[in-house]
């Protein structure tokens, strides 16, 4: 069956950027969505967790999102998330992303509820016909508790809306699943320091906010792989991507790297929004080293 919407490339989950009284700095936020156009990411989505989406109402994500849509003016497709606690709020949320034309909803499993796989099912089919819109489902059992498990899988794939799966799992089995058996369903790395092994098993996207602030590095791993088919080239550039993962990913700053780095390439993420602090100045300086060095190294590798 041919998808209705194709993913491809580098989709960046964008920041909010914040005015130091907390509120949404729209003119940041609209410089980030040039940037990233420049840049040649592939497409922009609004209200992912890198968002901070869990720290909004159901009306400033959809404002952030209208407001993100405009800016873009159709040069790139925008993904909507739809991801919270309650079912009636990710429908509110799917209804506002049909309204406003967006391209795609990305749809996660509710947290916390701890749902069962026909549950979780029943809960995504109810968002995805309210949105009647292409659908990449996000299955992140380590913030969500639970898998978009077989059971899951096999339910709502009886919607021609359900075109890929950003799979955050981390578990390898899971990739080799999905190529091997649910090929129908476009399969985009969401574990950042895997993306090689994604791309090696047929992914065609990349759901990274990294490249938030290092964009064309992550467009460069996905040209090597997905479109030049030069692994030995796309190994380089992900060894030298993996000192960043590994700080991004340690003591549970990941958001807060991302917006420090952001602002690092002159876009002013600003402050978090509650519960988050900002990082402190150890974390800062190691976070700019490593990309420093980075991005020294991916431009060696570049060129030739």
């Amino acid at each position: 069956m041919t998808p209705i919407f194709r993913f491809e490339g580098i989709y960046t989950p964008i920041i909010t950027p914040l005015l130091p009284d907390g509120s949404f700095n729209h003119a940041a936020l609209a410089d980030q969505v040039e940037n990233l156009i420049e840049a040649g990411v592939h497409g922009i989505i609004s209200g992912g967790s890198t968002g901070e989406n869990y720290a909004q109402t159901v009306e400033e994500r959809l404002a952030l999102a209208r407001f993100t849509h405009e800016r873009i003016r159709g040069r790139l497709p925008l993904i909507v998330g739809t991801g919270t606690m309650r079912t009636p709020d990710s429908i509110a949320l799917a209804k506002g992303a049909r309204a406003l034309k967006a391209d795609a909803i990305l749809l996660a499993t509710p947290p916390y509820a701890v749902p069962t796989e026909q549950e979780n099912a029943l809960n995504a089919l109810a968002i995805d016909r309210a949105a009647d819109l292409p659908v990449m489902l996000y299955n992140y059992p380590g913030r969500m508790g639970v898998n978009m498990g077989e059971t899951f899988l096999d339910h709502v794939s009886r919607s021609r809306n359900i075109c890929a799966i950003k799979e955050s799992s981390g578990d390898i089995n899971r990739v080799h699943l999905l190529a091997r058996d649910y090929p129908h369903i476009q399969m985009s790395c969401g574990m950042d320091d895997q993306a090689l092994e994604f791309f090696a098993w047929g992914a065609r996207s990349w759901v990274c906010a990294g490249s938030n602030f290092l964009p064309r590095e992550h467009v460069a791993l996905y040209q090597a792989c997905a479109v030049e088919g030069d692994f030995d080239k796309g190994r380089r550039i992900m060894s030298a991507m993996m000192p960043l993962m590994r700080v991004l990913e340690q003591g549970g700053t990941f958001v807060q790297c991302v917006k420090h780095a952001t602002t690092m390439t002159g876009v002013d993420a600003g402050g978090m929004m509650p519960p988050l602090q900002p990082l402190n100045h150890d974390d800062q300086h190691a976070l700019e080293q490593v990309i420093h060095v980075l991005k020294s190294t991916i431009s060696d590798i570049l060129k030739g």
